[in-house]
């Protein structure tokens, strides 16, 4: 049903207005970022749609039609090539739909850069889910922080299968001295949907911390990350 057949109080904006954005769906929300839908679509059951197909069996992604991204969070994760795909998103709606997930990025690592990490576990978490759970790889990254435990910067440093032998643990080394870290956080995503640590994260885990703790570097926690999912390694006692 187009938008101006609802009824006011069930149009996204004006609900949005009358009783707060908590009061809207995901799909309702989106609609208000895509403002518009396509012939024969309505942007209701657009936003839905690309919420709710998964983006493996979505029909359509190879030949300009729709394809899903498996939540609100799989489409704000989306590539730029991803989006370019989907068939009534045109560059002003792929922009938006970035420049959202950018903001969302940018508000966490704030929050990080003026509180300790130790205050805001579910801050941290939620920072490395934005920036490595949709990655059809493996990503090694590594947040540094100061005196104070308070975020530097976060660098992804190495991509593929994760080992001791393909993570080195001197070029983590250098880094931390040239941003004069005093701890770190390291974090990684698992593709494959599971948090569970495996005994090659472990080792490396361990390897690390021995390596950095040589330079007075502790390692605070290793986060891993999957699309809806975070695990804490320093909460299982892995660290």
């Amino acid at each position: 049903m187009p938008l101006k057949d609802l009824p006011p109080d069930a149009r996204p904006r004006e609900k949005l207005l009358a009783r707060g954005p908590s009061a809207l769906s995901d799909a309702e929300l989106l609609a208000l970022l895509l403002r518009t839908g396509i012939k024969g679509k309505g942007v209701l059951q657009m936003a839905d749609e690309l919420l709710h197909i998964k983006k493996d069996s979505a029909p359509g992604m190879s030949d300009g039609g729709f394809g899903g991204f498996d939540g609100i969070s799989g489409l704000l994760n989306a590539s730029a090539d991803d989006l370019k795909r989907v068939k009534g998103l045109g560059p002003a709606k792929r922009a938006e739909l970035m420049a959202v997930l950018e903001l969302a990025r940018r508000a966490l690592a704030q929050q990080l850069r003026e509180r300790t990490v130790l205050n805001a576990p579910d801050a941290i978490k939620a920072y490395v889910q934005l920036h490595l759970a949709n990655r059809s790889h493996e990503v090694f990254a590594v947040l540094f922080l100061d005196a104070q435990l308070r975020l530097l910067v976060m660098e992804e440093m190495f991509r593929g299968s994760l080992t001791q032998t393909s993570v080195y643990p001197r070029e983590v080394a250098v880094r931390a001295l040239h941003h004069q870290a005093n701890a770190v956080v390291l974090a990684h995503n698992h593709p494959s949907g599971s948090t569970e640590p495996s005994r090659a994260d472990t080792a490396l885990t361990q390897t690390l911390k021995s390596a950095l703790g040589l330079l007075d570097v502790r390692v605070l926690d290793h986060i891993i990350v999957s699309q809806g999912q975070t695990l804490s390694m320093a909460e299982r006692g892995l660290v």
